[in-house]
């Protein structure tokens, strides 16, 4: 039997459900599933992103009177991308089990709004992939520069 596809929301429809008896959240990236199966194993990756990834929409409304931290956190980033508060704050495996207890879509992107975001995601973890390959490149120019002037110093005092 095939999978049944997920409802799908734009940011415009999650944006209408920013109130206490009506609040929706946007988590989750390009990422999830990879973090999911750092975090929980296979097992968990299925049940958290129910066959797609990327970004949930979670109507959070009934949990909100149960939400440790309290419902104004909550509602401080209703009807929004909620996505990097989630991550920043640091939730445990339960945490995340009970938010997936709250899914109800997946939210539907353009290609445009990929991209914005894919760049906004690069940007915050630092820039290009190539920073590395910089580095390498840096150290093999001065490991070229260093041999020149070991080399030239010992031809020097022959």
């Amino acid at each position: 039997m095939a999978p049944v596809p997920e409802k799908e929301f734009t940011e415009a429809d999650v944006a209408k459900h920013n109130k206490a008896d009506d609040c929706w959240l946007i988590i989750g990236n390009e990422n999830t599933d990879l973090d999911a199966v750092t975090a929980f194993g296979i097992r968990h990756v299925c049940f958290v992103t129910a066959f797609s990834c990327g970004a949930k929409v979670y109507d959070v409304t009934s949990y909100l009177d149960d939400h440790p931290g309290g419902a104004e956190v909550m509602l401080d980033v209703a009807g929004k991308d909620a996505d990097e508060f989630f991550e920043d704050i640091g939730h445990s495996n339960d945490a995340r089990e009970e938010l997936a207890k709250h899914v109800i879509g997946v939210l539907k992107l353009t290609e445009e709004e990929k991209e914005k975001r894919r760049l906004a995601a690069e940007k915050k973890s630092g820039g290009d992939s190539s920073g590395g390959m910089s580095m390498i490149a840096v150290l093999v120019a001065a490991a070229g520069i260093g041999y020149y002037f070991y080399k030239h110093k010992f031809d020097s005092s022959e």
